[in-house]
């Protein structure tokens, strides 16, 4: 979490908890019930989801289930019909089942309909383009789920136009872009929480409590690898689908021909997008390192590492690799591309 430290949270200070299918972690605030008193319309955080795709539509069911959220408006580049593509990228309810703004805009209408909420139902809008929907003043808090590339543009924007944010991991897609986006938050005074859901797993909180407590002697190494990333034959180029738009969905990274697997679940494997697997899955397992490592305000001091890169084809992120990580203390973490899991070795065991 990233708050300006002098920010008093009141219903525009974002959620007093994560949504359903959410966790936001680090140091959370928590917020009283009596904060937001009755639940008056008027005393819902009002929601604007950005990113409609199969992780999109699980945040936004999420925040649809919580009585003091409100989503008033949907953007995604992308009007109905969109297939994704590549492993669990159909979870979170959606397989079968059409994405983009119209459907968003639909379930949201649909679900509080059906919960006839006295006074405080109103028409959800539909965007193409996200500038849009922070624009409006309504609005208090925006939901990033888009490709990594379109995280701090977004995230910028809405902070600046004095919205409270949740985005997805990875925050942002390089350290630069990062750090801009902190200090934005510190400056306008914004809350913005960025999740790993792992966090919330019971089996890995108690180890971290095992580990931090000293229970296997003084923590020395870190193994952690969560297998590695796919390549992909060139592709040739495709008709953009019809309702895509795709000029806005490139932004700010370099024009390319269109092709299926270039947008939607596999953008992770292209670095105009996105860090390939090592900041898809190795978010999680790294997040889960610091966290037991005790390091979540601060990191490694050293890294040194190698990888395999494909040689030709559509994605071009690491396939394989191992890194070497050496913190402050002595403890060293090596992460590779092997076997998935974590292993924590310490003086006692």
């Amino acid at each position: 979490m990233i708050a300006a430290m002098d920010t008093t949270i009141t219903r525009r200070g974002f959620l007093r908890e994560s949504a359903s299918a959410l966790s936001i972690f680090t140091i959370p605030s928590v917020v009283p019930y009596s904060v937001f008193g009755s639940n008056a319309p008027s005393n819902r955080v009002v929601i604007g989801c950005v990113g409609l795709g199969g992780m999109g539509m699980g945040n936004l069911r999420g925040f649809l289930n919580k009585k003091d959220t409100q989503i008033a408006a949907v953007c995604d580049v992308v009007a109905s019909g969109r297939t994704e593509y590549g492993p669990n990228a159909n979870g979170y309810g959606n397989k079968g089942k059409d994405l983009g703004r119209e459907p968003a805009r639909q379930t949201v209408e649909q679900y509080y309909a059906s919960k006839n909420r006295a006074g405080g139902f109103k028409d959800c809008q539909a965007y193409n383009d996200f500038r849009d929907l922070v624009a409006r003043t309504d609005i208090d808090a925006v939901v990033v789920t888009t490709p990594d590339h379109w995280h701090v543009p977004i995230a910028l924007a809405a902070v600046k136009a004095g919205k409270d944010v949740y985005c997805e991991k990875p925050l942002s897609l390089t350290i630069r872009e990062g750090r801009v986006l902190a200090d934005a938050v510190r400056r306008y005074g914004r809350i913005l929480q960025t999740g790993t859901q792992h966090r919330s797993n019971s089996r890995r909180r108690f180890i971290c409590e095992l580990i931090r407590n000293g229970r296997i002697g003084k923590l020395r190494t870190i193994r952690c690898s969560i297998g590695g990333g796919p390549s992909c034959r060139p592709q040739s180029p495709m008709p953009i689908p019809v309702g895509f738009d795709y000029e806005m969905w490139l932004g700010q990274a370099p024009r390319a021909q269109y092709t299926e697997k270039r947008c939607h679940y596999y953008f992770r494997f292209i670095w105009d997008y996105a860090g390939g697997q090592v900041t898809n899955n190795g978010v999680h397992a790294l997040d889960f390192v610091q966290w037991a490592n005790g390091t979540d305000l601060t990191g490694p001091v050293e890294i040194e590492g190698r990888g395999e890169f494909p040689k030709d084809g559509l994605f071009d992120t690491p396939t394989n690799w191992n890194i070497e990580y050496t913190y402050a203390d002595g403890v060293k973490l090596l992460f590779s591309s092997g076997k998935s899991g974590v292993r924590f070795e310490g003086t006692e065991g």
